[in-house]
């Protein structure tokens, strides 16, 4: 009896080492795989990702951060000097005059398909436009500082209802056709009487003088 006493407690001192090791590796194991960046899983924390944005906060765009074009605004009569002249010069009756804008800003500006110019403070409407003399249907007319737009005028072509203008003036259209853009801006009369009839005439706004008198002198 006492033998096999002996023999079961000397089996029993023999696992009690290794039972010990088993457990301490489990515990390291476990502890390691619960540390932050162990890569157990392999993941990462979103917000510690590169070019991630910490909650709380936002990504930041300056306004034009990517270079587009900034808007040109559209002319004004502060920003425009006006004149007219007959065509050609040598003429004795002003029938036919240009009609020129400035641009005496400091920036580019805007115009908008075609005036609204009336003849005379006794005019009963706005002179009607050439529908065919826009150079590019739909687009503004930019003019830099300095730089020149005009339009042809016919100030008489029919004979009929014939009164004379002391006075021309003209209001700038806005973006969308038939509206205004501009209060009424005078432009001083060329040399001699004006005399109009039912039978006037306007042209688009170009940079190209020639190309809008080509739409009236043959009238």
């Amino acid at each position: 009896m006492n033998t096999t006493t002996r023999k079961d407690r000397a089996r029993t001192r023999r696992w009690k080492p290794y039972a010990i090791g088993a457990a301490v590796v489990t515990s390291l194991l476990l502890s390691t795989a619960c540390q932050p960046g162990s890569g157990g899983s392999g993941k990462t924390n979103p917000s510690e990702r590169p070019g991630a944005t910490k909650p709380g906060k936002t990504a930041s765009h300056k306004p034009g951060a990517h270079g587009g074009p900034a808007a040109i605004a559209p002319c004004t009569g502060d920003n425009l000097a006006a004149s007219s002249v007959r065509e050609p010069a040598s003429s004795k009756e002003a029938r036919q005059l240009l009609l020129t804008v400035q641009n005496v800003g400091d920036r580019k500006c805007d115009l908008y398909h075609y005036p609204h110019v009336r003849l005379g403070a006794d005019a009963r409407a706005m002179v009607p436009v050439i529908e065919d003399s826009s150079p590019d249907p739909g687009r503004p007319v930019t003019i830099a500082p300095m730089e020149e737009a005009h339009v042809a005028l016919l100030v008489a072509g029919v004979a009929r209802d014939e009164y004379e203008a002391r006075s021309i003036t003209l209001t700038l259209h806005g973006r969308t056709l038939g509206s205004k853009g501009s209060g009424a801006i005078d432009v001083p009369l060329p040399d001699g009487p004006l005399y109009a009839d039912d039978g006037q005439l306007v042209t688009y706004w170009t940079t190209a003088s020639g190309g809008a008198l080509d739409f009236i002198m043959s009238r």
